[in-house]
């Protein structure tokens, strides 16, 4: 039988994971930009987590663009692709899985290292597709300098917001479809989504 502080321990967690769905989808309503709402997502992620660096990507035709950050990635933003082939990140929009390594990420056979990003030397990764109406539509990467066991609770979290997020960029490409325009809102998804597996 679990001990009382066991228990209390987890019901901590439970209700830290809740907030922060809870703040992801506060996040999601207001009238704010799209940059704005994903900065303030990975903010919420980073705080949740504890890790040393947050990226998200997003998936436009066919390559893996990186839109967000919680450290200062002046040069990088928009500028670092990935196709689906390359990296662990491409690994995870491909695969539509969790992925999740506590030590020596760097030397995974899947890694690419892009020289400019300091994450390429980080020990732990911990990674979820975002997806939105059953397709992957991006990629959020978590990284700590230092190895790191990544927690149910993490792995749950993480998973949960990239659902959150394929969400939220559903709605803001749906916000630059005219109203009335009659386009279909499948045109809202980026260019070649990737179907999730069922």
């Amino acid at each position: 039988m679990p001990k009382p502080r066991d228990l209390e321990l987890r019901l901590q967690k439970t209700e830290e994971q809740l907030r922060l769905f809870q703040k992801v989808s506060r996040l999601m309503v207001r009238e704010l930009s799209f940059q704005e709402v994903l900065k303030g997502i990975v903010s919420l992620v980073v705080e949740f987590t504890q890790c040393d660096s947050c990226l998200v990507y997003v998936l436009e035709n066919d390559e893996l663009v990186l839109c967000a950050a919680n450290t200062p990635h002046p040069t990088a933003i928009g500028k670092v692709r990935l196709r689906l082939t390359e990296g662990l990140t491409g690994w995870v929009a491909r695969e539509r899985r969790l992925l999740a390594i506590s030590r020596e990420a760097y030397k995974d056979s899947r890694f690419k290292s892009f020289g400019e990003l300091p994450e390429d030397k980080f020990e732990a990764f911990l990674s979820a597709p975002l997806i939105a109406r059953n397709r992957v539509v991006g990629v959020i990467n978590l990284q700590h300098r230092l190895p790191h066991q990544h927690t149910g609770d993490e792995m749950e979290g993480i998973t949960t917001v990239g659902e959150q997020m394929g969400c939220v960029l559903v709605l803001a490409r749906m916000a630059s479809v005219a109203p009335g325009s009659g386009e279909p809102v499948e045109l809202a998804l980026p260019t070649g989504p990737v179907p999730v597996k069922q």
